[in-house]
Order: structure tokens, then C-alpha cells, then sequence
């Protein structure tokens, strides 16, 4: 992948996994449009996702702690990519 290089004060963690992401997120945008309620963007993102070969696991339950305690709650992202990055979805409500 060849992309602009970020100046050392722009330093961007995972970067060339975060352009894979951005460039399936893109592919759906271009393909969908707006205007489709968020399990759409999801289950089309996922086969983007699979399409390109970036490693994903969807609605991952992951465990919250407060200052040390574990919380009852839990966060489900929509996507957790390459083990590292959280993504999340939006569509129209």
C-alpha cells in the first residue's frame, strides 16, 4: 500500500491497517449511499472486510473496569479489526 507519509508530529498508531479499514468503509460508501439503517452499513462492511482480507471479529463483547473494578457492563463494538482497532458503524436513524 502506498499512502502520503505522515509528518513525525502525525504519527499515526496501526496506520497501514487503519487505511485498509478506511478503504473498505469507502468501497461501502461508494456502493450503498446513505440512508440505510446501521445493520445494513454492518453486514456490508463485513463482507468488505472479507473481501479484502483484513482480519475482523464482529460484536466482540469486551469487559469494562472502573478504576481497578470490573463493571457488569460490557462494550460490543461493531468490529474489532486486525485484534487492535475498535470500529464503529453509523447509519440513519
Amino acid at each position: 500500500m502506498v499512502h502520503e507519509p505522515h509528518e513525525p508530529h502525525e504519527r499515526v498508531l496501526y496506520a497501514d491497517e487503519v487505511f485498509a479499514i478506511q478503504g473498505a468503509v469507502f468501497e461501502v460508501n461508494r456502493q450503498m449511499g446513505a440512508g440505510f439503517l446501521e445493520a445494513v452499513y454492518q453486514e456490508c462492511l463485513a463482507l468488505e472486510f472479507e473481501a479484502r482480507g483484513i482480519p475482523f471479529v464482529a460484536a466482540k463483547p469486551l469487559s469494562l473496569s472502573y478504576k481497578g473494578h470490573p463493571l457488569k457492563a460490557f462494550y460490543v463494538p461493531d468490529f474489532i479489526c486486525f485484534d487492535c482497532i475498535v470500529c464503529r458503524t453509523e447509519g440513519a436513524s
